[in-house]
């Protein structure tokens, strides 16, 4: 198992809302390039997203299931990649002081990738899901201070006790 941490300036509830947002799934995941459906469940427990992996024109189609669904500490995902097989991804979540810790944990669970070694496998994942939790941290602080800035913009309404 690899696993790879990130500490964000933002909320766990700002992470699952990226999280939940099925079609920004290939803005966050190294490797996944084009959304081609996200199950109207998503994300919750047997909910489906189908995206495609590669570049164009050497693309493959694939999927990612969601196999559990605990906002704001956990989520475990089986994503499917061909022709690696299928990875048991596990996001876990724990608010810190001024934000939260992003916990990822990988490892095959199918197909010829379980056959590479541990080290190399531990340091290929362990690259990938560095610049994996660098795009989710991006995309959660982002929105948190999207939601503050609007907020902020927004004039004060008033109201009226003659009406």
């Amino acid at each position: 198992m690899t696993t790879t941490r990130g500490r964000f300036a933002c909320t766990a509830e700002a992470v699952f809302a990226v999280l939940a947002d099925g079609w920004s799934y290939p803005s966050w995941v190294v490797g996944a390039s084009r959304m081609r459906n996200v199950s109207d469940a998503w994300p919750a427990p047997g909910a489906r997203l189908a995206h495609s992996v590669g570049i164009w024109p050497l693309l493959l189609n694939d999927s990612t299931t969601c196999d559990d669904w605990d906002p704001p500490r956990r989520a475990i995902l089986t994503a499917r990649g061909r022709p690696f097989g299928e990875a048991r991804v596990e996001i876990l979540v724990t608010p810190v002081a001024n934000g939260c810790e992003v916990e990822m944990r990988e490892y095959a669970v199918r197909g010829p990738a379980r056959l590479i070694p541990r080290r190399v496998e531990s340091f290929l994942i362990g690259l990938r899901n560095a610049e994996t939790l660098r795009r989710l941290r991006f995309l959660a602080e982002g929105r948190a201070r999207g939601r503050v800035a609007r907020i902020r913009q927004e004039p004060p309404t008033q109201s009226s006790g003659d009406a």
